[in-house]
């Protein structure tokens, strides 16, 4: 039968917004990992965010998109509950839609959207998945390997894991449907994660992890200070991160109507716990609430309703918020406890933030929500929680694995770490052939000859401790 959409400008006028305050969030992060860092590789950390807009930009066009949201080519064939057979899909064919060339006219559609519009806000999520997973690895990885790495993990990692989470088929080109199914953890499993959780925030935690293992720790973790060098950049980052966050949660509606509303509500409810939650912590813990304890917990918010603004009440979203903040603000404190140095803590919120706000939807989902699942506390048993455990740990195992294999052909090869004379004497210069902060030519040279001259105590660094304060 062939279906006639109309495209509704409204929708497509709020998705488009909405696409665009996706992007914003990659500069966003951008501020967020820079201001985290030392004065001496704020450049090179926020570049590690800017080049991901270039390379999986340019994916997303010739193949991303199509190997996201393409009909399957390699699934498990399958019977629904009609009776009629389908494919539980685990890769999109990436030539379906290469260069998009066939989604160029009127006639292509996805629901009241054009398919354009859908392929834009969809990029936004691939960039900003694969921009997170850089904070793990700030101060000591090669601008080249960062990049290659942002290539490799697009192709293999994320887009292979949005067809399985975000993809439930529904794109038509003059009526036809183009694509029919969908992918496994979303079509097949039943798995909710509306705007992301599993495919972008535990993908990019564990990866991270992968990544933080394979490079090793930086000179002097664990034994010297690392403090971030300027908070006011963190708490700008932040707010811009919460401001995008709007088009991230309640533009996966993909329209412009309740949904969307009340993913909006509850991305504002949780971040706002998240960050009290936190803060509660911090005062209770080390006597004084933090500006870092604050943005940390506003992205920790942020992460968790992610994958549950649809599917939990307005108060669910405060008790997901509430714990977000609370379990990862004892999270970063792990790579202290396990020796690992993940720089700015992506373990810590996003794989540990992704994980709460995923598994506590299969408690706290209410049947009145939009995605009308009864989870457990709502007398709907265990049934969906274990679906959200699979799904999780699928995307888990799956994204850790890879990473690692990809981190260790990088390392094999072009090599990882920078010279520890560039990391000591600066990241930024020794990458890019610049400082953040150029504020005199006295300075400049000064900080040219201590990139030259390093003396043997400097390279000869302590073994890292594996426990200590953050």
């Amino acid at each position: 039968m062939i279906l006639e959409t109309a495209i509704d400008s409204g929708d497509t006028a709020w998705v488009l917004t909405s696409a665009a305050l996706v992007l914003l969030m990659t500069p966003g992060l951008a501020c967020f990992y820079g201001g985290m860092v030392r004065a001496k590789g704020v450049l090179n950390m926020m570049m590690m965010s800017f080049i991901t807009m270039g390379t999986i930009g340019v994916l997303w066009i010739l193949f991303g998109f199509s190997m996201a949201f393409g009909e399957p080519i390699i699934g498990i064939p399958s019977v629904n509950e009609a009776g009629d057979s389908t494919v539980i899909g685990l890769l999109g064919n990436p030539f379906q839609f290469f260069g998009l060339t066939s989604l160029l006219g009127a006639d292509a559609t996805f629901g009241t959207l054009p398919a354009l519009a859908f392929v834009a806000f969809q990029a936004c999520f691939a960039i900003i998945a694969t921009a997170l997973v850089s904070g793990a690895i700030a101060d000591r990885a090669s601008f080249a390997g960062w990049t290659v790495f942002t290539i490799l993990w697009g192709i293999l990692v994320y887009f292979p894991a949005a067809h399985w989470v975000f993809d439930f088929g529904g794109i038509e080109i003059g009526g036809e449907p183009a694509t029919v199914n969908g992918g496994w953890i979303g079509s097949w499993l039943g798995a909710i994660d509306y705007a992301g959780g599993t495919a972008i925030h535990i993908n990019a935690g564990i990866s991270a992890l992968a990544l933080a293992l394979v490079l090793g720790p930086r000179i002097g973790f664990g034994s010297k200070p690392m403090r971030p060098h300027n908070m006011t950049l963190v708490m700008i980052g932040a707010t811009l991160l919460w401001f995008g966050w709007f088009g991230f949660n309640a533009g996966s509606a993909v329209s412009a109507g309740t949904d969307a509303s009340f993913a909006w509500v509850n991305t504002l409810g949780a971040t706002a716990a998240a960050m009290l939650g936190w803060l509660i912590v911090e005062k209770i813990r080390d006597g004084h609430p933090t500006s870092l304890g604050a943005a940390s917990g506003i992205v920790a918010g942020l992460v968790a309703i992610t994958p549950a603004c649809s599917s939990v009440s307005p108060l669910g979203g405060l008790f997901i918020g509430l714990a977000a903040g609370v379990i990862c603000a004892f999270a970063v404190g792990l790579k202290y406890k396990f020796g690992y140095d993940d720089s700015l803590d992506v373990v810590g919120v996003h794989l540990v933030g992704g994980l709460t706000g995923t598994l506590l939807i299969g408690l706290l989902a209410d049947p009145a929500s939009p995605a009308a699942t009864a989870g457990l506390f709502y007398g709907g048993g265990l049934d969906q929680l274990w679906r959200q455990a699979v799904g999780a740990i699928a995307v888990l195992v799956y994204g850790f694995v890879v990473s690692y294999l990809i981190a260790l052909v990088i390392k094999k090869t072009i090599g990882w770490r920078v010279e520890p004379a560039a990391e000591l004497g600066g990241i930024d210069l020794a990458e890019h052939g610049e400082i953040g902060y150029d504020l005199s030519p006295v300075y400049y040279s000064s900080r040219v000859q201590r990139t030259l001259v390093m003396t043997a105590d400097d390279l000869a660094e302590p073994a890292p401790a594996t426990t200590g304060a953050k």
